[in-house]
């Protein structure tokens, strides 16, 4: 099992969209990368500096690190600064944590070779993970609860042959470390 926190704009559509992919074994949102501890999501929008992002759990074996990024990029503009779809502000900013050191060097190169082939400045960033901070309850798999809920992702982007047969939900427990990446 591998992990990844993925900033792609709001946290709704970006767990939505990897919560129904094979391979995937968990997902959670919250947020991360500024120097607050414990935010909640009125201080995220009062501008505390966090990012809305989704820790994905998934089983490398079925979904390559490779597939995680590819699907990443499928559903982000990484052309857009501190914003995507009709959301703004820079909680919203699209960027790649690596929990394994060792993913570095691929997340760094398959950004490099996204940034090779646009037309525009990708402000794509790729960190080494930050604490992370589980958003409340109401957020999480947000999209299964209220399926008329905004969301800049499109999940018809999802190829039938990726998906699950049918979504299975977890529980967040030890495959998340509390209070750790």
């Amino acid at each position: 099992m591998k992990t990844i926190i993925l900033a792609g704009g709001c946290f709704w559509g970006v767990e939505a969209y990897y919560a129904r992919l094979k391979g995937v074994l968990d997902t959670e949102v919250g947020y991360t990368d500024a120097p607050s501890a414990h935010p909640t999501y009125q201080d995220v929008c009062k501008g505390s500096g966090h990012a809305e992002v989704c820790r994905v759990a998934y089983d490398e074996t079925i979904l390559p690190l490779a597939k995680v990024l590819e699907h990443f990029f499928r559903i982000v503009d990484p052309t857009q600064k501190d914003e995507q779809g009709h959301d703004r502000g820079v909680q919203y900013r699209n960027g790649l944590y690596y929990v394994d050191p060792a993913d570095k060097a691929e997340i760094e190169a398959y950004v490099e070779g996204v940034r090779a082939r646009a037309k525009k400045t990708v402000h794509t960033f790729v960190k080494p993970a930050q604490p992370f901070y589980p958003a409340e309850g109401y957020h999480q798999d947000y999209l299964d609860k209220n399926p008329g809920g905004y969301c800049h992702v499109d999940l018809s982007l999802l190829k039938p042959e990726e998906t699950k047969p049918e979504r299975r939900t977890f529980s967040v427990d030890a495959r998340f470390p509390k209070g750790g990446h």
